[in-house]
């Protein structure tokens, strides 16, 4: 039977680690978690659970991710974020898969916790995210968010049942918050990009975006959270749009100087 790393990057997850090292004890034959400095317990945590701690420098996630892949001992690798957890029902999975590995690579849907509410629509469900898989045959990839684990081309792909578990949102507060950080980075990866916005894009996306998730993916359904879930993602787009458009101003601003 083949063996897998489980490797977890983290920053001050001291209210998390021990929860997502608890899910994985079944299918890990190794638990590896990556360190950008934490100044909470998340060190003194991992390493009572049996992980091997490492600390890296944090330059972005895409090299974060790639740097953990090299710590591990063995090729299959089982990538989480320290606020992820496994269901039971994946962690039967896994356990199948390790049997009889077939594929380069196997996705599984992941589902939101969100102030205490498990969102079954929205636009968040199911978040399929691309996370056991050989290193060997793919790489990580992305600007500054949104990094993934990208298989090479002729690799195959299997996917799992059951959820991975994501612990996301304590406070709406907390949202809105990474929302305006994560906005920053989009609109300056869109600039970087060539990517230009307009009023016509600031006025009617979000708007879109509302109804997409909302009505068309069923967001009303997830009651009161789901409306504050979709507002607020209507509102993200409004934001990395009315940015972008004050980047694309300020560079016309520079190149006529």
């Amino acid at each position: 039977m083949p063996k897998i790393s489980v490797v977890i990057i983290t920053l001050n997850e001291e209210a998390n680690i021990g929860r997502c090292i608890d899910s994985v004890e079944d299918v890990a034959d190794e638990i590896v978690v990556v360190d950008s400095y934490s100044t909470d317990k998340t060190e003194e945590i991992a390493k009572t659970k049996g992980a091997k701690f490492i600390l890296n420098k944090f330059e972005d996630y895409v090299k974060q991710h790639e740097f953990a892949n090299t710590q591990a001992s063995y090729d299959l690798i089982l990538s989480l974020d320290a606020d992820e957890a496994l269901s039971d029902d994946l962690r039967e999975s896994i356990i199948n898969v390790k049997k009889y590995w077939k594929h380069d690579g196997y996705s599984m849907n992941r589902k939101t916790n969100y102030c205490g509410k498990w969102i079954n629509h929205s636009g968040w469900y199911p978040d399929i995210k691309l996370r056991l898989y050989d290193r060997r045959k793919g790489k990580w990839t992305g600007q500054k968010i949104h990094e993934r684990f990208s298989l090479f081309e002729g690799s195959t792909k299997g996917h799992m049942k059951g959820d991975l578990l994501h612990y996301s949102f304590n406070s709406i507060t907390q949202h809105v918050n990474q929302a305006n950080k994560f906005t920053d980075l989009t609109a300056q990866a869109a600039f970087e990009n060539g990517k230009k916005s307009s009023m016509f894009k600031i006025i009617f996306n979000p708007v879109l975006k509302f109804i997409r998730d909302y009505f068309f993916n069923l967001g009303f359904l997830d009651g009161y959270y789901g409306f504050v879930v979709c507002q607020i993602s209507a509102n993200a787009t409004f934001l990395k749009y009315v940015k972008l458009k004050q980047l694309n101003k300020s560079s016309k601003t520079l190149q006529t100087h």
